[in-house]
């Protein structure tokens, strides 16, 4: 039994497995594998291609099965549902792994990086900061949801509205009062976290050479630099900065047809955490702009000026994402010009 290529379908528990050989016949097939029993399952297969869907778990799995040899393809399960013959088999653990298995041998698929134990011990910090400061958005807006409920209507901008707040307190009722001061002390806790991430995450930054190499972008902090670097590496799986400009979302998606070009909004693929990074940080870039005279800021200005601020932010958002990418894989080999950065 000459195994070249497996689809693995991933769950917490239970996993389907699906194997081919070199004429494409099925000769593993497998639809229930505990978790135990797979590790010690593609140990004993002699190394060939394995497929997975980018899922909860999978880059842990990935750095496990290379280490016994296999080469390890992650794709984004979009890509691979075109492959899954519903009609004949319907929807079920093995036939995933049997459209992820026949996914991954398509030439023209795309594939996620696999990402590294640091980089995902990174990406913790990253994860577990965006979730308090969403619960932070949450808990203001149940409080401005709240008082409105008894007539007070307050700005949206934070500072004004704690301030408005205290001096509305003394007109809400018993508990009301209580429940307002309940979540003012909640937010506060959510601050105190956040400024401790932010802390964690600088520190890291500032001890990395390549964060350092990325802080010297305009529009590029700590908390950016660390999680490009977290997510790309060194940027060995892509052929181009337009490729992590196209995995982040920020190009344009096309809409061409009889030899007209058309390009609509930016696709907002990938990560999303990423894409509102760099878009904030170009605005920081635009709003600091002023009267500086530098060839950067002059096509900064000249580019709000054609296309407007929205689509300019997200033009030097897409630049920053190309550079990052040169600084990554070049290292000190890369130089940028002074003006052009």
């Amino acid at each position: 039994m000459s195994i070249m290529t497996i689809g693995i379908d991933l769950a917490k528990n239970v996993f389907a497995v699906h194997g081919v050989d070199e004429n494409g016949k099925a000769v593993l097939v497998k639809p229930k594998v505990t978790r135990d029993q797979l590790l010690p399952l593609i140990a004993q297969i002699p190394p060939c291609l394995i497929g997975m869907e980018a899922c909860t778990g999978a880059h842990h799995w990935a750095r496990l099965f290379r280490q016994y040899g296999h080469t390890i393809r992650l794709m984004a399960p979009k890509f691979v549902t075109p492959y899954r013959m519903s009609g004949k088999r319907g929807k079920n653990d093995a036939a995933d792994a049997a459209a992820i298995c026949e996914a991954v041998t398509r030439p023209s698929m795309r594939f996620v990086p696999i990402k590294e134990e640091h980089q995902q011990n990174i990406l913790c910090l990253h994860r577990t900061r965006q979730g308090f400061i969403e619960e932070r958005t949450a808990t203001y807006n149940r409080l401005r949801g709240l008082i409105a409920e008894f007539g007070i209507v307050l700005p949206q901008k934070v500072t004004l509205l704690r301030q408005g707040i205290y001096l509305h307190l003394e007109d809400l009722p018993g508990w009301t009062n209580r429940c307002v001061g309940d979540l003012l002390a909640h937010a506060d806790q959510l601050d105190a976290r956040i400024a401790e991430y932010d802390k964690a995450i600088a520190t890291i930054a500032k001890e990395d050479v390549r964060s350092k190499r990325l802080m010297q972008l305009s529009g590029i902090g700590p908390t950016t630099a660390s999680a490009l670097l977290a997510s790309l590496g060194i940027g060995h799986d892509f052929d181009s900065g337009r490729q992590v400009a196209a995995w982040i979302g920020l190009t344009p998606g096309q809409y061409s047809s009889g030899g007209k070009s058309r390009l609509g909004r930016i696709t907002k693929a990938g990560d999303g955490y990423l894409r509102s990074l760099l878009v904030l940080g170009a605005r920081a870039v635009l709003n600091s702009l002023g009267n500086k005279q530098d060839r950067f800021s002059r096509w900064a200005r000249a580019l709000v000026e054609r296309r407007g601020y929205w689509k300019a932010a997200v033009a030097i958002a897409a630049k920053n994402a190309r550079l990052a990418w040169a600084v990554l894989k070049y290292g000190e080999d890369f130089r940028m010009i002074e003006s052009a950065v």
